[in-house]
């Protein structure tokens, strides 16, 4: 699955809402196509996609044998939500 210019706005609206709730639970339900994982940021050395307060987004390519972070939208089969410390 693609990762679209409204898959990303819709993203970045949950990521960046004032109440926030359980916003991993809230993706996974609204993009059950893509594997979602959740680490803390400090655990992903590579430059993050995009950057909110709260999350570092990577978009993660499973398409071949081995899984690695793209910066590519087109080829995100994956989403890494990587929590910033406070």
């Amino acid at each position: 699955m693609a990762l679209s210019d409204s898959d990303l706005t819709e993203i970045e609206k949950v990521l960046t809402a004032e109440e926030a709730g359980p916003v991993f639970a809230e993706l996974r339900k609204r993009f059950p196509a893509l594997s979602w994982t959740q680490c803390d940021a400090s655990d992903v050395t590579e430059a993050p996609f995009r950057t909110y307060p709260r999350y570092d987004v990577h978009l993660l390519d499973t398409a071949d044998h081995c899984a690695h972070i793209t910066s590519d939208p087109g080829a995100a089969t994956g989403v890494i939500l990587a929590r910033r410390s406070a």
